[in-house]
């Protein structure tokens, strides 16, 4: 909130809200309260003029264009994608004003028949979201899809071993072994040689794609995502005779990964499940969660554990039989 003085004499308010300046000129200084009421008036007055006879579609596009400076360039993407292809014509030309929560579950229904409880649940978010601007007094109350427990490979020990001893040397080599350090495969491919310091990686950037489909660096996907990790001697001082950490987009190392598992006759996993196996296996080693958290820049402990409690089986039956056979001294 900014109040100045104009060379007129009179005073204006101006302030900042999700990358817009609203402001209002008056002929005396007001108060912080009256400030901030008059400013809420006119973002009031904004909103009802922007949806006044407008469609779904165009305060769902200018939704996305008033949140730009905001909404990271993956979520602009989506958003954009979903708006594209994911409504029905009858729901985005129908005026915002006289869509029903009937007409919500309805388009929620038909997109679920052919998409993932999650995409689904993404769908009804980017609704609720448009609503909360241009229709906030509307209570958004759909049913969703049950959510599906997500059963996907891990791989095991043995998997990374042989996977690492097959890429040594490659220019997939030191990628592969930071993904399973717990880094995403944009938060690596983004990384330069100046980000090493010592043995200490820090990690503040991402390579993503656009709404344009163009590759850009943008900050990591959470405030906890920018963190610094340890690296072995060996990976740092390959990193530093190298000069450089990967030159490629993520769909580059995650080809080459699938290449690799057909030839090593391993079970299919995508890139990210080197993440899971970082969280896994540390927590299998007895790492505490707040040191696993900080490594692999998980926001919450409840995402860490939704990771892990799908343990490697091969550690799980280590650990079961750790449990048998302390079970077996109370009644040998």
């Amino acid at each position: 909130m900014n109040i100045s003085k104009l060379p007129s004499g009179s005073y204006r308010v101006r302030k900042t809200i999700d990358g817009v300046c609203y402001s209002v000129t008056l002929a005396y200084k007001p108060n912080k309260r009256e400030a901030e009421q008059l400013i809420a008036d006119k973002l009031q007055e904004k909103k009802m003029s922007r949806k006044a006879g407008k469609t779904f579609f165009d305060c769902a596009y200018d939704y996305i264009e008033i949140k730009r400076n905001i909404l990271s360039p993956t979520t602009i993407k989506a958003y954009k994608s979903l708006l594209n292809n994911a409504f029905e014509d009858w729901f985005l030309k129908k005026d915002i004003e006289q869509i029903k929560m009937e007409d919500i579950q309805k388009i929620v229904n038909i997109y679920s028949a052919n998409h993932a409880p999650k995409t689904t649940r993404n769908l009804n978010g980017f609704i609720s979201a448009v609503f909360d601007i241009y229709r906030p007094s509307m209570d958004i109350s759909t049913t969703l899809p049950q959510k599906v427990k997500n059963e996907a490979y891990i791989p095991s020990d043995d998997d990374v071993r042989r996977i690492f001893e097959f890429s040594k040397g490659s220019e997939y080599e030191i990628g592969l072994k930071l993904c399973a350090m717990g880094l995403r495969r944009s938060e690596m491919c983004a990384l330069n040689v100046d980000d090493l310091d010592g043995n200490i990686l820090t990690i503040n950037k991402a390579l993503v794609l656009d709404e344009f489909n163009h590759w850009v660096i943008k900050t990591t996907k959470t405030t906890e995502s920018t963190r610094q990790i340890y690296i072995s001697d060996e990976l740092a001082d390959a990193i530093r005779e190298r000069g450089y950490i990967f030159n490629g987009y993520p769909n580059a190392i995650y080809k080459y990964l699938c290449a690799t598992q057909d030839k090593l006759n391993i079970p299919h996993f995508s890139l990210h499940k080197l993440r899971h196996y970082f969280a896994s296996s540390s927590h299998a080693i007895g790492i505490p969660d707040v040191y696993i958290m900080s490594a692999g820049g998980w926001r919450t402990d409840a995402t860490l554990k939704s990771v892990y409690r799908h343990a490697m089986s091969d550690k799980n039956i280590e650990m079961q039989k750790r449990i048998a056979d302390q079970m077996s001294k109370l009644y040998s």
